[in-house]
């Protein structure tokens, strides 16, 4: 069942993404966990307390997020009961879990700035799906920026969910979110989050190592069956630089997608006002990057993630014939 919740989740996500409407009236459960984390943050980050108990006291908190998102998983995954209709209920409260279509969207954005308004509107847009500093990007880096965004949270934001929830159903899925949402909001390596948001750092690191690879993979295919851009140069860029990227499981999307279009991702970048140095994905490719590259990489994501849902459509046909 959980393959099938995962296959009608991500088609619906793909045609109806979340409602502006909806987002307006309620906001987006990632928010809802983003508020929690922060009032967590608060209340038992303090700056007087030593390293070791800023690092208990985050791990505890992620126990209590990740708790309270499984939970209420599992309680909304068990309300609609069984048969079709509970199915699809299920499903459609799975599917605001996923980012297809907003990732999408805001990475679309990002060329029609650049495109349309300039520079300037280019750094604006691209600041809202990145960490790293964009006031003095480059046209160049801003559209590497959106690539490598584009690559990694194709990995983050739609295979991990789809892959915990055809694992472990919503329960699953909403976890996920929580690990995740928790990373990206207090797993950094700064003075204030090093020692609280250890745990979050690390458990993240662990629970999109299956994810990653298996969006390389998917990146690797598209390019191989929709004919977008070089298979050969993206599992070339794999196997030589994924491992070396300062994240477990970051570089392997970014490096499929530099070595499929013939680009150099990541590399040095600047947070904070401090330069982070890492490998180069896509090594020998161009860092010349444009916005015509930036709409090359939304034509490889999609069909990246068509392959996705194909799989996961096979996969729940094959075990419903079988079950």
């Amino acid at each position: 069942m959980f393959l099938l919740l995962a296959f009608l989740s991500l088609v619906i996500e793909c045609a109806l993404g979340y409602p502006d409407r909806l987002y307006r009236a309620i906001g987006h459960p990632v928010g809802w966990m983003g508020r929690l984390i922060g009032r967590l943050e608060a209340a038992l980050n303090r700056p007087e307390w030593p390293a070791h108990l800023r690092r208990v006291s985050g791990a505890g908190a992620l126990v209590l997020l990740v708790g309270l998102a499984g939970g209420a998983g599992w309680a909304l995954q068990a309300l609609p009961g069984s048969g079709v209709a509970g199915l699809a209920l299920t499903a459609l409260l799975a599917s605001t879990l996923l980012a297809q279509r907003s990732l999408a969207a805001h990475v679309a954005a990002v060329a029609a700035a650049l495109e349309g308004q300039g520079l300037d509107a280019g750094r604006r847009a691209v600041s809202m799906i990145v960490g790293r500093d964009t006031a003095a990007l480059d046209e160049a880096g801003v559209c590497r920026a959106a690539i490598e965004s584009l690559a990694e949270n194709f990995s983050d934001g739609v295979v991990a969910p789809a892959f915990w929830l055809a694992l472990l159903g919503l329960p699953g899925a909403a976890a996920y979110k929580a690990v995740n949402t928790a990373d990206s909001m207090i797993g950094h390596k700064s003075e204030r989050y090093r020692a609280f948001g250890w745990a979050a750092a690390r458990l993240d690191d662990l629970v999109n190592l299956p994810a990653s690879r298996l969006a390389a993979l998917l990146i690797v295919a598209a390019a191989f069956l929709a004919r977008q851009g070089s298979p050969a140069g993206a599992w070339r860029a794999v196997r030589r630089d994924a491992r070396r990227h300062r994240s477990p499981n970051a570089g392997w999307p970014e490096a499929a997608m530099a070595g499929a279009l013939g680009l150099a991702l990541a590399g040095p970048r600047s947070y904070g006002g401090q330069t982070v140095e890492d490998a180069v994905m896509g090594e020998g490719g161009r860092r010349a990057a444009s916005a015509a590259d930036i709409r090359r990489a939304l034509r490889l994501f999609w069909a990246a993630d068509a392959l996705l849902i194909a799989l996961a459509g096979v996969l729940a046909g094959l075990f419903m014939l079988h079950g």
